[in-house]
Formats: C-alpha cells, sequence, structure tokens
C-alpha cells in the first residue's frame, strides 16, 4: 500500500478532510483534540473507503467480527457496538421504539486512511490511487461549513414528569435491594430534521472539543460524538478503562472553577457513585485478567471540559493470553458507567423504565490496529443521523443510588445536553 507523508500548511485541512471524507459511503474520523493522554495511540486518524465490511445481523455478533477481524488482522478496522448487544450477551429484550435504525454493529478496514501528528499527515492508500493527488485533492476542497443550525427546539420522548416518577420507581427498586445503582436515559429528537453532517459535528467539536470526538458515517447513518469517555483500551498485553462517574458544571471563573472541583471531588454522593462503577468495571475486566494484575487509582481524577468538569477513574490489568481482543471487549461491554450495578438487573430495569431503545448510545465507537491494540470510546453526549429518515437524536443519562435528589439528576441530563445545544443554535421543548 503506498504511504507518502505531507507537512501540513493549511489550518483548515482537517476540516477539508472531513468534507472530502462524506463523499464515501463509509468514513470515521477519532479525533483527540491533542488532549493529553498517557494511553493514546494517535492524535487523530481518518479511515476512508471501504474494502471490506460487516454489518451485524442480530446473531453471534462479537464472534462474526472475531472472525472478521482474523481475516483482517493486519488491517486498520474501524466500527461501532450498539448497546442492544446485551441481548446477545445476557437474557434481556428490548421492545422500546427505534427511530434512527442503525446495525447493531457495523465494522470496515478502509481503501484510505489518513494518520495526523504534529502538524503533518500520513496518508495510506491503495496501489492504484495516487498518493499525492489525494493530498492535493483535500487541500483543493472549498470549505463550506453549513446546515448545523435548527430552526426548532428538540421534542422530548420522556416529559419531566415522566423522569421524575421513573426516577421514584427506580429509587424504590434501590431501597428494595434489587439494584444499587443505575443510569436512568432520555432521549431528545427531530423529525423532518435536514441537516449536514459534517457541518454539525464540526460545530459540536469547537463548541465541545473532547479526546475521544468521533465524526462516523455508515452510509445514512451519522454518528457526532463528542465523547469524553474511554470505554476500554489494548495497549500491548495491559486492559484498561476509564469510567466517568461524577458531572458538575463549570464555573464562570477560575476561582469558581477551583471551588466546583473542590465540592465535586468531596461530594458524598458522587464519590459513591464513583466507587460503585469502578467495583464493577474491575470485576468486569477480572474475568480477561491474568490472576492478581487488575488495579484501580484509589482517587478520581478530575478531567475538565469545556462545558463540565467529570471524575475519571482508571482501571487496569494485563489480559490473560488465552483471552481475544472479542472476548475482553465482550466480557466487560456496555460500559458500566451507562448500566448500573449489579449490571444485568439495572439493564433489565432501564429497558423497563426508559421510553426509547438506546441503540449506539451507551454503545463503544472505536478501533482495532494492525499491531494488536485496539481503542474503543463510550457513545455519550452524541448526536444520531438518519439521513433518509432525516430523524435526528441525542440521549442524556445521570445515576441514581440512594441518595440521589430527583430534581438534580433531571438537571445534571440538561447540563450534558448544553454542548449539543448550543452547536446546533437550538434549544430544548418546555
Amino acid at each position: 500500500m503506498p504511504t507518502a507523508t505531507f507537512s501540513i500548511e493549511d489550518v483548515d485541512f482537517l476540516a477539508k478532510a472531513l468534507l472530502w471524507a462524506d463523499s464515501y459511503d463509509s468514513a470515521c474520523l477519532l479525533h483527540s483534540n491533542e488532549f493529553a493522554d498517557p494511553y493514546a495511540n494517535v492524535q487523530s486518524i481518518l479511515a476512508v473507503g471501504v474494502k471490506q465490511e460487516i454489518v451485524a445481523d442480530g446473531t453471534n455478533t462479537f464472534g462474526k467480527i472475531e472472525a472478521f477481524k482474523a481475516k483482517h488482522h493486519d488491517e486498520w478496522m474501524f466500527g461501532f457496538f450498539g448497546y442492544d448487544l446485551k441481548n446477545e450477551l445476557e437474557e434481556l429484550h428490548t421492545t422500546l421504539p427505534d427511530e434512527l435504525a442503525f446495525p447493531e454493529a457495523y465494522f470496515f478496514t478502509p481503501e484510505i486512511l489518513l494518520r495526523f501528528q504534529d502538524r503533518k499527515v500520513t496518508i495510506d492508500a491503495p496501489v492504484a490511487m495516487d498518493v499525492p493527488s489525494i493530498y492535493e485533492s483535500i487541500c483543493d476542497i472549498v470549505l463550506s461549513f453549513d446546515g448545523s443550525t435548527l430552526d426548532r427546539p428538540f421534542q422530548k420522548r420522556m416529559s419531566k414528569t415522566a423522569y421524575l416518577e421513573s426516577f421514584q420507581q427506580l429509587k424504590q427498586h434501590i431501597q428494595r435491594g434489587d439494584i444499587y445503582e443505575v443510569n436512568l436515559c432520555q432521549e431528545f429528537y427531530q423529525e423532518d430534521c435536514a441537516i449536514h453532517p459534517p457541518s454539525a459535528y464540526w460545530k459540536l467539536n469547537s463548541v465541545s472539543p473532547t479526546p475521544f470526538s468521533t465524526f462516523f458515517k455508515f452510509q445514512d447513518h451519522y454518528i457526532l460524538s463528542a465523547s469524553p469517555e474511554r470505554f476500554i483500551a489494548k495497549r500491548g498485553t495491559t486492559l484498561l478503562s476509564q469510567p466517568i462517574k461524577g458531572t458538575a458544571k463549570r464555573g464562570n471563573t477560575e476561582q469558581e472553577d477551583l471551588e466546583i472541583i473542590q465540592r465535586l471531588q468531596s461530594d458524598p454522593k458522587e464519590m459513591a457513585e464513583n466507587v460503585m462503577i469502578v467495583d464493577l468495571v474491575r470485576n468486569d475486566l477480572t474475568r480477561s485478567a491474568k490472576a492478581g494484575s487488575v488495579a484501580a487509582e484509589r482517587q478520581p481524577q478530575v478531567h475538565t471540559f469545556r462545558q463540565v468538569h467529570q471524575l475519571v477513574s482508571t482501571i487496569t490489568c494485563e489480559i490473560d493470553p488465552n483471552v481475544t481482543d472479542l472476548d475482553a471487549i465482550k466480557r466487560v461491554f456496555p460500559a458500566g458507567s451507562m448500566t448500573g450495578a449489579p449490571k444485568v438487573s439495572a439493564m433489565a430495569l432501564c429497558d423497563r423504565y426508559e421510553k426509547s431503545k438506546r441503540g449506539v448510545y451507551a454503545g463503544a465507537v472505536g478501533y482495532f490496529s494492525p499491531d494488536g491494540n485496539f481503542d474503543f470510546n463510550v457513545v455519550i453526549r452524541t448526536l444520531l443521523y438518519n439521513r433518509t429518515k432525516q430523524y435526528l437524536s441525542f440521549h442524556t443519562g445521570g445515576a441514581i443510588t440512594i441518595d440521589a435528589e430527583a430534581e438534580n439528576e433531571y438537571a445534571e441530563c440538561l447540563l450534558k445536553a448544553n454542548g449539543i445545544l448550543i452547536a446546533l443554535d437550538t434549544q430544548l421543548e418546555n
């Protein structure tokens, strides 16, 4: 495969590359926004065009992706796992409405790969393609982002009254001992909505730059994500997960920010949420780990983003050499930060009290690389779009524990929606 590296002199080159990529049936941009990350493998990477692909049909999904990966082990693979693959892994069933109609999972090996590092781009392309001409054709694109502003508010799939009722029902399950934490999510949506997905993504990324930002296109389906959370990654023989649990708004001044961070770090409810999820993820990772190798940071770290402060924990282990990559992912899927604990009981209750299928939301997007590493985010702070149906949607959620208060948790859901609403210059219906 021909490869060439070019210095990036055009400050808009990545934006132009995104517009260029949107002309293909499948494309994936994983964009770190240059956040400092000791586990980062690449700053940003853009996969374009399809050599081979696999679309989940709802049976033995992880096994089929495992076989697909084995055939293409020396190539990059990009794709997503939908949250409702949980139904294949556990005795669960989802009958909630699904207007977005994404497949449960999808992966592809790209025709063209652009890797961005330190103001340079390395382009890999098929033998039949002229690599310099790809670079030049991107440079020649006239940058025009339009179509990310909406003329009406998002509708609520779950009214505030319905949310508060579901909250109280779930609180009763906690008081009875059925569960001790659950992540209740709600959908906001627009029908007959025409947007230009690259424009919407670029605006979202400018409003909410995050380390796991993603633009993913599969035919007429789009994932436009400002995710701050790593689900699971592999670096050599090390597996790691970095769940987020604990959220606070940004302050108006540096001093106010510091005070909010201190309150977040000392808030018993937020810390209890984090500890519960760390325990859950630690237990999940144990199923793929060498004995005694699972380790967690004692104190979650505060990560500050444009819209919010978050409590982030890091759990690592050494992978058992007999465990495959897909097995390791399957054994922790879906992300514990988006379910609750005990995990299966919490997921069953989410299906019972939520009003729409999560689909890709709360699933994972990422890559497998030829060197044996992989990295997947948690699909949160994300717009999902079906261009054919002109259906646009996003979810937000928050953890309910024994000490949670309904009004506070509802306010946290709205806080998490801010980045998307600002990016699209709209609001939620009353």
